[in-house]
């Protein structure tokens, strides 16, 4: 395939920005030939945006059947995610998902079966993979040089949001229209991260706090804490509420601790590792030598630029992909986990019982507040 065309589905801040950057052609092989939205105001100046070329579509079943495309971007709010996804694949089209994956597991999994089918390239929006601090860490602990891990804190509460952010939109904020809070629409990013790098838990007890700082019925503050199955630990800590705030990824192994912060790698390295150490010193007080080192990595990253660029890459001649769209469930499992335990005031196991999260979750959105469209919910096909 000489170039790969690509389609957007939702044309909201994100949607547009990927459409701003393929219309620009600064995605090697790929241009932009259609761009897809429930809402007309947005179709209204596509030619004048994108280009004379571009096709506007008003649903995703019509940009299906003009057979324009090769491929699709996923940009629409989150519930909506697996199933045009699903749709795409099942067309023939390759497809690209929008963090997160899905709300629950259950709608991911049923994806990724259907993509498992497929012999399209289905990857997963997770940009900050791209970055070259978060691939050095990556890296640190896959070689073995920290040391088998022993405790993870991730404090990421500089997400910031005022309420007028959150009345911005209807569907933004409730469990009909958004699905939750800041850990479906703030921290996919970290919650990939954080199992990206350090590994799945196998269970989690966590707190939720639901509208704690605005007035919103989803959650603002999350402090969770996991444990995995070589005995290590780890603690979650995020918000919309404080200012401000910290974004702090602090690993103890057993060859020292590193730390990812202000968009440095520090590595504390002991002279010899601490479980050889405490069972080898024979002078009571004492601890290993250590030095500091500072991490060089690669700078910047593309972000979603970047990861655009390597699912065409791999929709054209085969590579790897840097964010395989099967892995969105991880980020989307520990989210459930999180809140199925505040629901239950107990742990969770992972996986997570899929049944019993949508359950609970389906509880909520009965009593769902969505204020856009007098309180309707959008259905997949665009309708209301």
């Amino acid at each position: 395939m000489d170039t790969v065309r690509v389609g957007i589905i939702g044309l909201g801040g994100m949607g547009s920005n990927h459409a701003g950057y393929l219309s620009r052609g600064e995605i090697p092989g790929a241009r932009l030939a259609a761009v897809c939205d429930v809402e007309p105001a947005r179709l209204q100046d596509v030619s004048e945006k994108y280009g004379e070329d571009v096709q506007a579509f008003d649903s995703a079943d019509a940009l299906f059947e003009a057979k324009c495309i090769d491929a699709v971007i996923v940009a629409t709010p989150h519930y909506f995610h697996p199933p045009l996804v699903t749709q795409a694949l099942e067309r023939g089209y390759h497809a690209m998902s929008e963090k997160p994956a899905g709300v629950y597991t259950k709608q991911v999994r049923q994806m990724n079966e259907v993509a498992a089918k497929s012999d399209r390239v289905f990857g997963v929006m997770f940009n900050q993979r791209t970055r070259g601090d978060h691939q050095k860490l990556k890296e640190l602990v896959e070689s073995g040089e920290l040391g088998e891990i022993k405790r993870t804190i991730y404090i990421i509460n500089d997400w910031f949001r005022a309420q007028s952010y959150y009345d911005s939109g209807g569907w933004r904020a409730t469990w009909a229209g958004e699905g939750g809070g800041v850990l479906a629409n703030q921290c996919p990013h970290n919650l990939d991260l954080w199992q990206w790098i350090c590994g799945m838990p196998e269970r989690i007890r966590a707190f939720c706090h639901f509208g704690k700082y605005h007035d919103i019925e989803v959650e603002d503050d999350v402090t969770a804490y996991a444990e995995y199955a070589n005995g290590a630990t780890g603690v979650f800590i995020t918000s919309t509420g404080e200012a401000p705030g910290t974004n702090r990824l602090e690993i103890s192994a057993d060859n020292g601790k590193v730390v990812l912060e202000g968009g440095k790698i520090t590595f504390w390295r002991t002279r010899v590792p601490s479980s050889q150490f405490l069972k080898e010193w024979p002078n009571g007080f004492g601890s290993p030598e250590v030095w500091k080192c500072e991490v060089p990595f690669r700078s910047g990253g593309e972000e979603h630029r970047g990861i655009t660029k390597n699912w065409v890459q791999a929709i054209r001649q085969g590579t790897p992909l840097l964010a395989s769209g099967d892995e969105g469930v991880r980020g989307v499992e520990l989210a459930n986990a999180m809140m199925l335990s505040t629901w239950t005031d107990d742990w969770v196991d992972i996986p997570v019982d899929e049944e019993r999260f949508y359950e609970e979750l389906q509880k909520r959105v009965a009593q769902s507040e969505v204020k856009k469209e007098g309180g309707k919910v959008m259905d997949v096909d665009g309708t209301f």
